[in-house]
């Protein structure tokens, strides 16, 4: 008996163990906060004011204004989508490069935001 009474408590342990996990795991996957730097209204430069307009804008708009410029002027390479065409527009603020991919973009556009 005393064998019985032994797994009857390991297994109230173990269940007590995966109910503590659980609580966890859903205290994880709150949700989140924006970070401030990321919502703070930037002005554009020159060049870029062109594309997204002269309004100060938080960086992720910017970003999304871009995407729509590029999408609208279909100016995502067509073999290799992660690299963007620039054209006239866009080509001061890459840096007078002809194609750049789409990680080095958020990288040169964040030179003309103050």
């Amino acid at each position: 008996m005393a064998t019985k009474a032994t797994k009857k408590t390991t297994k109230k342990a173990t269940a007590k163990r995966a109910t503590a996990k659980k609580a966890t795991v859903k205290k994880a996957k709150a949700k989140r906060t924006p970070n401030a730097a990321f919502m703070r209204p930037l002005t554009p430069s020159a060049a870029l004011a062109a594309v997204v307009g002269a309004k100060a804008l938080p960086r992720t708009q910017v970003v999304k204004k871009l995407w729509q410029y590029i999408k609208s002027h279909k100016l995502q390479d067509a073999k290799n989508r992660r690299n963007i065409n620039a054209d006239a527009t866009l080509k001061p603020i890459f840096g007078g490069k002809g194609t750049v991919s789409m990680f080095e973009m958020t990288k040169l556009v964040s030179k003309h935001l103050s």
